[in-house]
């Protein structure tokens, strides 16, 4: 699954700010014991990505997906306010602002 359905894993952030990834994640990846993983911050969002990923190539798809379907990243961190309450929502299935 390099640019196919998007999968997503809740994690938690431990002492010291560390955070376990899914076995069935490292394991699709072949992340293993000390590799270096990458941070990016997209305004409030966190995107994870192993070392050996192609930074470059993955923005120029991602750009290509963008431009093909007339949507902008602004338009993306616009919904993300929604979305996450939506998951809020379906996760504790309570209201954030309670």
């Amino acid at each position: 699954m390099l640019y196919g359905e998007l999968k997503t894993y809740s994690i938690q952030v431990r002492q010291r700010g560390q955070l376990t990834l899914p076995r069935r994640l490292r394991e699709s990846l072949a992340i293993e014991d000390g590799d270096t993983l990458t941070i990016f911050q997209v305004g409030e969002t966190l995107l994870l990505a192993p070392r050996a990923l192609k930074t470059p190539e993955l923005m120029d798809r991602l750009a290509t997906m963008l431009d093909e379907s007339d949507v902008t990243l602004a338009d993306l961190l616009a919904d993300l306010p929604r979305i996450r309450e939506e998951i809020y929502r379906e996760r504790y299935q309570t209201d954030p602002e309670e």
